[in-house]
């Protein structure tokens, strides 16, 4: 059953007097094995909340509960006064109509501010008029509201401009932690916080430091976060690239280049060719190419709010395609070890590289052949049967290349004679005679490890 409340003068005229009384006649308890304890329920609250003051290990045989606002019982601080036996709540100066005393003692405070924060004095009163004594503490906190973060520049520039960042509001009491992309901060030389954490100082950023920036604030009765914060950081433009990275084209093919520089905001392009202006586009196209179209192609790009400018060089070369050449020989038909051979690349073209081949194959060089400096004259000196077959040579610049027709070479030789130019009873006897002076060497050997291990000698 519901505490009720009495005429608050009459209530109050007849309870001052045995409280005076009490006062007057008695004495404090000795405290008792089981004492009175007094317990605040949620121990942190939050402005607005409703709070218990829980009384624990009352003693019995009670007649009433008395509370005060403070740590001693003080008649000016009185709150209220709970009369057991009529069940009655007997209001004092501090009453507000937002407590209620319990059967049990307890204090319900409803809608608590932060000025019901401090100690709570119960003296509970004994039939007998002796009392006790407890002491409760109650505390409350702002309710915190969702923070938001503020900034001194959310555009700045890159390696250039400090950034403040601040977690509004102030609040007293309340714990203020700051995370960067959902993580908490590291210790670092381009981060810097307040006395109080609630403002960030971020030194030296990069575009790689946009965020989000997030801070939170806490106190013992909420948490709150507040929404993700980016910054935009400017910067650039860097170094520009030229993309495709194709230098060498084919005349009567379609150039087309492109730029792209990293850059905030995006950066403005423009090209020069050979040091004449174009147009002001990022994408460049020129159709139908011509070796008038060779020479270095410049891209420029500007950032029109951090004031940089980077350019690039490129060198186009616009190349035509090569033609056929031939092979002029000294001598198509040659005789093994007599005649000497002279093979020549012809061709109109400038800027080429020159390729022999021989049977289809890339010409392996010999000791016996040389090539020009340009690679346009082969000499084979002197020819050997090996030497017959199909040559080839093939011109080529950056875009194009072409192949000769086949010219082959006849080598005439004496089938009795090896390619060396010996015959065949020539290399015999040279076989023989190798062979012969081998084992006498052998014998020779021989001989002297026979005398050395018997001892012998001949002239004893």
């Amino acid at each position: 059953m519901e505490p009720t409340s009495v005429p608050a003068h009459r209530g109050y005229v007849l309870w001052q007097g045995l409280l005076l009384a009490v006062s007057l006649t008695t004495f404090w308890n000795q405290p008792t094995a089981a004492q009175l304890t007094i317990e605040s329920v949620p121990t942190n609250a939050v402005q607005g909340q409703d709070v218990l003051l829980l009384v624990h290990h009352p003693p019995g045989d009670l007649a009433a509960y008395v509370w005060y606002k403070g740590a001693r019982v003080d008649p000016n601080q009185h709150i209220a006064l709970y009369a057991i036996g009529q069940q009655e709540i007997i209001p004092g100066p501090l009453y507000s109509g937002r407590e209620t005393i319990y059967s049990n003692g307890s204090l319900l405070f409803q809608n608590v501010t932060q000025e019901n924060t401090g100690y709570y004095t119960l003296q509970v009163i004994k039939a007998n008029f002796q009392t006790e004594v407890g002491l409760g503490h109650l505390q409350v906190y702002l309710e915190l509201t969702k923070p938001n973060i503020t900034c001194n520049n959310s555009n700045p520039v890159e390696h250039e401009d400090p950034v403040v960042l601040t977690c509004e509001p102030e609040t007293q009491n309340t714990t203020y932690r700051w995370l960067i992309n959902n993580q908490s901060l590291l210790d670092s030389a381009w981060l810097k916080l307040s006395l109080d954490n609630r403002t960030l100082t971020l030194f030296n950023i990069t575009r790689n430091d946009t965020g989000p920036y997030e801070c939170e604030t806490w106190n013992p009765g909420s948490a709150r976060r507040s929404d993700p914060f980016y910054l935009n950081i400017l910067y650039g433009p860097d170094a520009p690239t030229i993309s495709p990275a194709d230098s060498y084209y084919q005349q009567g093919a379609n150039l087309s280049l492109s730029c792209h520089a990293a850059s905030n905001p995006p950066a403005q392009y423009s090209w020069l060719i050979n040091g004449r202006p174009q147009q002001s586009t990022q994408e460049l196209f020129i159709p139908n190419i011509t070796a008038n179209d060779s020479g270095s192609y410049t891209c420029l790009v500007h950032n029109s709010v951090t004031g940089l400018n980077r350019a690039t060089v490129k060198t186009i070369t616009v190349s035509e395609p090569v033609a056929q050449p031939s092979i002029r020989a000294s001598n198509t038909t040659v005789t093994e070890q007599k005649d000497i051979v002279v093979l020549t690349c012809l061709t109109s073209d400038t800027g080429i590289s020159i390729q022999w081949f021989f049977n289809n194959q890339i010409l392996g060089l010999t000791e016996r052949m040389e090539l020009s400096q340009d690679n346009s004259t082969l000499t084979i000196d002197p020819i050997r049967r090996e030497d017959a077959g199909d040559y080839q040579c093939e011109v080529s610049n950056p875009v194009s290349s072409s192949k000769s027709d086949i010219l082959t070479l006849d080598v005439k030789y004496d089938p009795t004679l090896g390619s060396s130019g010996l015959s065949a009873g020539a290399i015999g006897g040279i076989v023989i005679g190798v062979l012969a002076g081998v084992a006498l060497i052998a014998a020779l050997v021989y001989f002297l490890y026979i005398r050395k291990t018997s001892g012998y000698d001949g002239f004893s």
